[in-house]
C-alpha cells in the first residue's frame, strides 16, 4: 500500500483520488498553502471538492488551519503524532511581512497559559510577523 494511503487510512480517512492528490501537493508544500492556491494548482477541479477534502483532513487531524492575519485561512500538514490539541501540539507560526508565506515553527511549542476561572480555551493561534530567513539574507 502506498504510503499516502497508509497516512489517510491511519486517521481514518478514506484514500480517493482526490484525497490523495491534495494530500501529496501539500506534503510537498514547506509552507502553510491557502484554498486559492490549492485551487490554483488543481485548476480543473470543483473549489467545493477542494475545501471538502481540506475539512476532512482538518477534522481528522492531518492539517491544521492557520490564521495569519492576513484574511486567509492557510493549512498545513499536522506532524505525525500530532493529534492538534490544545495542551500537547500548539506550536509558533511565522509570516513573512515580504514574501507572504507563513511557515510552522514545530519546534517552537506554545507554552500552556493559566486562563481565570470560567474562561474555556477553544482555539489558540500565535503567529509572529517579520522576514523569513530567505528574505532577511541570512
Amino acid at each position: 500500500m502506498d504510503k499516502l494511503e497508509k497516512t489517510l487510512e491511519s486517521r481514518t480517512v478514506r484514500p480517493t483520488a482526490m484525497r490523495l492528490l491534495v494530500l501529496k501537493f501539500l506534503l510537498q508544500k514547506k509552507v502553510a498553502v491557502s484554498l486559492t492556491n490549492i485551487e490554483e494548482y488543481f485548476d480543473n477541479s470543483e473549489r467545493t471538492t477542494l475545501y471538502r477534502t481540506l475539512k476532512t483532513f482538518e477534522e481528522n487531524g492531518i492539517v491544521h488551519q492557520i490564521d495569519d492575519g492576513t484574511g486567509t485561512i492557510k493549512y498545513a500538514v499536522c506532524e505525525e503524532n500530532c493529534n492538534c490539541e490544545l495542551e500537547q501540539d500548539l506550536h509558533l507560526h511565522f509570516y513573512c511581512n515580504n514574501c507572504d508565506e507563513t511557515v510552522c515553527l514545530t519546534e517552537y511549542k506554545i507554552p500552556h497559559i493559566n486562563l481565570p476561572e470560567g474562561y474555556l480555551a477553544e482555539n489558540v493561534n500565535l503567529v509572529i510577523k517579520g522576514l523569513c530567513e530567505k528574505c532577511s539574507g541570512h
